[in-house]
């Protein structure tokens, strides 16, 4: 099997013409999002907290992420995170709860 490696410029590259690479789901969460969900519900890990959460969908997770929620901010306060990386860092969650 050959191997293909890609350098900073194909990198380059793939980003220009609109492709991102995948967000690693526990460093957005880490950065993001733990400061609140280690001290205030849901807590990660905490099954039956996120039971109903979950039930909605991931897409509804993702908006309410996106829009704000009670006391989280839109996009938990950093306007950076695009909603891949939202995206990233709900799976990551929901895979914590299951």
């Amino acid at each position: 099997m050959k191997s293909v490696s890609i350098g900073i410029t194909g990198i380059a590259a793939l980003l220009s013409a609109g492709l991102t690479l995948a967000a690693d789901g526990k460093q957005v969460y880490d950065k993001a999002c733990a400061a609140c969900h280690v001290a205030m519900p849901p807590k990660l890990g905490d099954k039956a907290a996120w039971g109903p959460i979950i039930k909605k969908g991931a897409g509804a997770m993702v908006a309410s992420v996106v829009k704000g929620k009670g006391a989280m901010p839109p996009k938990a306060g950093n306007a950076a995170l695009s909603e891949g990386d939202i995206k990233a860092a709900v799976d990551y969650m929901v895979s914590q709860a299951k």
